[in-house]
């Protein structure tokens, strides 16, 4: 099978995936225990206008009419009016999704530098404590749920010692003239330091335990004698030679961690009350507001399944063994 044909089967698989994937939070949704019209109705309202409410947003309509609709919103990136505020679900993902990458894409970061350098001394230093502490903390740093540490963090950092805030992306009444200037705000700052550390340390495992391996694999190979023949210098092995040629797990992994580590931002956000698409998320449940709902979970699945995908094509350009049968 050449190159064009497995692309081919990889985005059929990717659209059925995602085709599947809005058909049981459709009827996750559903299945949901209460009224989802509770939030648009009052009890004062004449059975009229009511009716007339419910019928605005296509609840009248039978199940299956209600799911051919819901696949065609799918389709052209509708997601439909939420029930909670009446906007389009497209503007409240607009709104909290871009929250939601500044704080994913800095713990990512932080976590892959220091856990791909230390994954590195680890493999390097193999059987020294130091191999043997930094296992402890890569495997403390999986174990450990996220809530728990965040909540520890606040309780020590914020309510004991006050050197962090509790909530939230800026301080009470700051305003900003946009979301780049309030990115460049040591304010904004201040308030992502701690969910973005509590983050970045349950990352930090996979990265080093995945580089720890792959160094023990290239440090048996044969051109690292050669290069100690030669007179290399220790560190110039160690990082030019050694790490360079462990990184290519690391590099097809990152993909794949990256799309999950979108998701797995939903307890940080709602821990530490940071309004990204996560926490909207869960609110949106609680609130059974069903359009944004099914529009921040498909986001989010999209999200991992596409990044899925592309990890697939990495490894197959850079690791030229690497077949499409």
């Amino acid at each position: 099978m050449g190159k064009a044909s497995f692309v081919i089967r990889r985005v059929l698989q990717l659209v059925v995936t995602l085709w599947a994937v809005g058909t049981v939070l459709f009827g996750l949704f559903r299945l949901m225990p209460g009224d989802p019209t509770s939030y648009v109705v009052s009890s004062q309202m004449t059975q009229e206008a009511r009716e007339q409410i419910i019928a605005s947003y296509g609840l009248d309509q039978p199940l299956h009419v209600q799911y051919v609709k819901f696949l065609e919103n799918l389709a052209t990136l509708q997601f439909g009016q939420s029930f909670h505020s009446n906007q389009p679900v497209t503007d409240v993902i607009a709104t909290y999704l871009p929250n939601t990458l500044v704080l994913m894409l800095t713990a990512f970061i932080t976590a892959y530098a220091i856990g791909i350098t230390l994954g590195v001394l680890s493999g390097w230093y193999r059987g020294s404590r130091f191999e043997k502490n930094a296992v402890i903390v890569a495997l403390t740093a999986r174990s450990v749920p996220t809530f728990y540490v965040g909540l520890i963090v606040l309780w020590i950092f914020g309510a004991n010692l006050g050197v962090i805030p509790m909530s939230g992306m800026t301080s009470l009444g700051t305003q900003n003239a946009s979301f780049w200037q309030m990115v460049l705000t040591v304010d904004f700052l201040h308030h992502l330091l701690a969910p973005a550390l509590v983050l970045g340390f349950y990352f930090m495992g996979y990265p080093l335990l995945i580089m720890r391996s792959s160094m023990l694999e290239v440090l048996s190979e044969d051109f690292i004698d050669v290069c100690r023949a030669k007179g290399l210098k220790e560190r110039t092995i160690m990082f030019r030679h050694a790490a360079r040629n462990a990184l290519l797990p690391i590099v097809t992994a990152a993909a794949i961690a990256l799309g999950y580590a979108v998701g797995g931002s939903v307890l940080i956000e709602t821990v530490f009350a940071w309004p990204g698409i996560g926490r909207e998320m869960v609110r949106a449940v609680l609130r059974r507001d069903f359009p944004v709902a099914q529009g921040t979970f498909m986001v989010l699945a999209a999200t991992i399944i596409f990044l899925n995908f592309l990890a697939d094509l990495a490894y197959g350009y850079l690791d030229p063994r690497v077949t499409y049968d």
